[in-house]
Formats: structure tokens, C-alpha cells, sequence
């Protein structure tokens, strides 16, 4: 299944012309994520190859996300996947508080970096704790893009009104089923 990303209106762009997304579960645990940006690849700010690890501050740079929760519950966690295949996840209780380093059974796998003139694309393997797989997770799925002067915009599957906040219970708007509970 592919979710299209759309920019927040409060930072628009010329550069990025959309942000797709794919996924599919590869077992009940593992979500494989294709993150898909259609852009010039030289008008944007690609940070460069370094150690897979654990990072916090990922967003301040491009930067790819994916929020879970179960339906009806305030807790939710939250991955980062850097193009420079460092990776943060955190767990919260509720909109913003009770922030952790989320425990994870395995660091995400992230793959090199596949570009052309035209896009640029990320994939990335992440296994979920065992506790945090449901039998329907909601989903808020959205991507941090930079450009090469240094604009930031904000794309996601659904936006709250406002302010960017991937944060905000309205962008749970993706239903992502375990193959168990299929």
C-alpha cells in the first residue's frame, strides 16, 4: 500500500514536487518503509553517510517518520530514519509527554541511499517490541525535507490545523494491520 505525503500549507515548496510512501510487513514484527521523494536531488540538503546509532535531533535535517499507537489509546511511539542511516525512537504516554528512549528489539536497518537526477529514496526495516504490535495500529507517517538553501518543509499523511505537529492525535490517519491480524 502507498500513502501519499502532502506539504503543510504553512511551508510550501518548488522543490519537493510530492513524498510517497510504501510499506509492508515482512512478519508480524518487521515493517518494511519506502520513503519516496520526487525532487531535484541537487536542490536538496541530503545529510552524508555515517555509523547506523541511536541519535536524538534528527528532524532538525531531512529526516523520515512514522508514529504508532493502538486505536483509542494516548500512548504512541515514534521512529526517525536519517538518510545518513542514524535512527532515534521514542516512546510517549500521552500528546507529547512522558517522553523515553524507546527499547527496541533491533536497530532499524536502514538502506543505502537510492538517488537519481530526479528523487531520492530511503528504505528501511524496523522491528517493532513485541508489547507495541496491535492488532490495528493507527499510523501518522510523514517525512522532514530540506532544502539546499536551508527551507524546511513538512510532509505528511494528514496535517492538524495549525502548525506542523506529527505529534497531533489527527495524524494518526493510517491503519497499518500485522499480518496476524488480517
Amino acid at each position: 500500500m502507498t500513502f501519499r505525503l502532502s506539504c503543510h500549507p504553512d511551508t510550501p515548496t518548488d522543490t519537493v514536487h510530492g513524498v510517497e510512501v510504501k510499506h509492508e510487513w515482512k512478519s508480524r514484527d518487521t515493517l518494511w518503509l519506502r520513503y519516496f521523494v520526487d525532487c531535484p536531488v541537487d536542490r536538496l540538503f541530503i545529510p552524508g553517510p555515517a555509523e547506523p546509532e541511536r541519535m536524538d535531533d534528527l528532524w532538525h535535517s531531512t529526516c523520515f517518520e512514522l508514529f504508532l499507537r493502538e486505536p483509542g489509546a494516548a500512548p504512541y511511539y515514534e521512529f526517525n530514519f536519517s538518510p545518513s542511516s542514524r535512527w532515534a525512537a521514542y516512546g510517549f504516554t500521552h500528546f507529547r509527554e512522558g517522553a523515553h528512549d524507546l527499547a527496541v528489539p533491533s536497530d532499524p536497518a536502514i538502506a543505502p541511499l537510492d538517488a537519481g537526477d530526479s528523487y531520492f529514496a530511503l528504505e528501511v526495516d524496523v522491528t517493532l517490541p513485541p508489547d507495541r504490535i496491535y492488532p490495528a495500529m493507527l499510523a501518522a507517517i510523514s517525512a522532514i525535507i530540506v532544502d539546499a538553501d536551508g527551507n524546511k518543509t513538512y510532509w505528511g499523511y494528514r496535517h492538524p490545523e495549525g502548525k506542523p505537529e506529527f505529534h497531533h492525535a489527527d495524524c494518526f490517519a493510517a491503519r497499518l494491520t500485522p499480518p496476524e491480524a488480517a
